[in-house]
């Protein structure tokens, strides 16, 4: 009996300007000792507690659209909700860039990214938290990612899906 051949892990492309053809991957190893991801989601809402403790309510992972009338054109949705990311230091200290690229279904990425900023970890088990409101339009239907990065080093991908339904009005 033959082997199945393992199917190749695929792995983020670097960024492109819009209109061009996505490049080929390349990946950097993240630093040894930190800093860490502990999350990083899209959510609905977050809470801030009078003790500090945040909550994260309804996280999401998908849109879906309903349209009717004739299939021209598919409506650009535009959708907010809050991003969500967590890490900790470990040996990392000092100031750090984080960055948030967005790929859409058909492989283009963003040239600007969806959120840049730094972040400030002080070493150890302390941590950053990055959580906040963001605004996306989703002009294709099909699975967006979302790639993480610290220093220009990919820490994880968050995926978006768009579902666009239509529909259709019959006479009674």
């Amino acid at each position: 009996m033959a082997k199945k051949a393992k199917p190749r892990p695929t792995r983020p492309r670097a960024p492109q300007a819009a209109g061009k053809e996505p490049s080929e991957p390349k990946p950097v190893a993240a630093p040894p000792g930190g800093p860490y991801l502990q999350m990083a989601f899209f959510c609905e809402k977050v809470l801030s507690e009078a003790d500090g403790v945040l909550s994260f309510i309804r996280q999401v992972d998908r849109l879906i659209t309903t349209t009717t009338g004739p299939p021209t054109q598919l409506p650009v949705a535009t959708y907010t909700a809050f991003i969500a990311i967590a890490m900790k230091s470990g040996s990392a200290r000092g100031s750090h860039e984080i960055k948030v690229v967005r790929e859409r279904p058909s492989g283009i990425r963003d040239a600007q990214p969806l959120l840049t900023l730094t972040a400030f970890l002080e070493g150890e088990d302390r941590g950053q938290g990055i959580y906040g409101p963001v605004t996306m339009a989703l002009e294709e239907e099909g699975l967006y990612w979302f790639d993480v990065f610290v220093d220009e080093v990919l820490m994880t991908r968050m995926s978006f899906r768009v579902i666009h339904q239509r529909a259709t009005a019959r006479a009674l």
